[in-house]
Parts: C-alpha cells; structure tokens; sequence
C-alpha cells in the first residue's frame, strides 16, 4: 500500500511540474513534458505491431521447433540461429525481451535468450545499416566483428554461471 502512495505522488508531482513549466514558461520543464509526449506516440505506434508479431509468433513456432533448434541439447548453431532472429528486429530491445520471454517458455536455454537479446542491441540490420552509412562499412564490420563474438561469449558464460547458482525465471 505504501508503494502505490509513493507511485502515485511521484506521477502527481511529474504531471504538476510539466503542466507549472508550461504556465510559467519553465523551459526544461516543457522540453521534459515535449520529450515524454513524443516518446509516448512513438511507443503507441509501435507497440500494437509488436505485440501482433509477438502473438502470431507465440502461434506459429512450435515449442519442438524451439527446444530442437535453441533448447539444451542444441548445437552451436543455436548462437547463429538466434543472431538471425535479432536482426531484423525493429524498435531495438522493446520487442525483444517479450519475444526472449517467449523463447524462454518454449525451451530456449539461456545462454541462447541472452545471445538473442544482446544481438538485439547490436546487430539488428536497420542499425547496422544506419550506421554503416554515417560510419562506414569498415567501422561497421570491426565493430560487428568485435561485437558478436564478445555477445555469445559473455551469453555462455552468463548462462552456465545461472545454471550452475540454479538459477529459475520467474514465469508469468
């Protein structure tokens, strides 16, 4: 109970300072509440398609498919398999923690959720393109060159050390 109180304050004070900023002429004030709209309208666009593909991927992908391709007896190749499914993701690491979320409750191991949401950050093609145009395509494939071995590694080795603490995700 005390914890909603504090919550809700907080958004009472937030709303009260934006909306004094815009009556008194509080320039950093009004910059935050600017910020906060744009970003508001952005997520209201993007999340609705988000969560169709997450849905239509919940429905369409088998938990065998997942366990035999990303599970715990996968191969190497599930590091591969998950970089792939990272890269054409658009919005950055908004829609991929559920789908990491969906991974999870179809098998995947950890380490390969991990790999899939650190190449999330870093390999998505719409980035990578962008940056490879401002950049440089050399800079670009040091940095991805750099990148994606640190990624599974810090994946696998984050992935045993769970397991090992014995380690469980909470489910939803």
């Amino acid at each position: 109970m005390k914890n909603k109180i504090i919550k809700t304050a907080a958004v009472l004070i937030y709303i009260a300072f934006v909306s004094l900023s815009f009556i008194f002429g509080y320039n950093p004030g009004k910059l935050i509440g600017h910020n906060f709209a744009s970003f508001s309208l952005e997520m209201i666009k993007l999340l609705p398609p988000v969560f169709i593909l997450i849905g239509l991927f919940e429905v369409w992908v088998k938990r065998e498919f997942i366990e035999k391709h990303l599970g715990k007896n996968s191969s190497v190749l599930s590091y591969v398999w998950a970089i792939l499914l990272a890269g054409p993701i658009a919005g950055g690491l908004i829609p991929a923690f559920p789908i990491a979320y969906s991974l999870f409750q179809k098998g995947a191991k950890m380490s390969v959720i991990f790999t899939f949401i650190g190449a999330a950050a870093v390999c998505r093609i719409p980035m990578t393109l962008f940056e490879a145009s401002f950049l440089g395509i050399k800079f670009t494939l040091v940095r991805l060159l750099v990148s994606i071995p640190l990624v599974i590694i810090s994946s696998i080795w984050l992935g045993k050390y769970l397991e090992k603490k014995d380690y469980i995700i909470m489910k939803g």
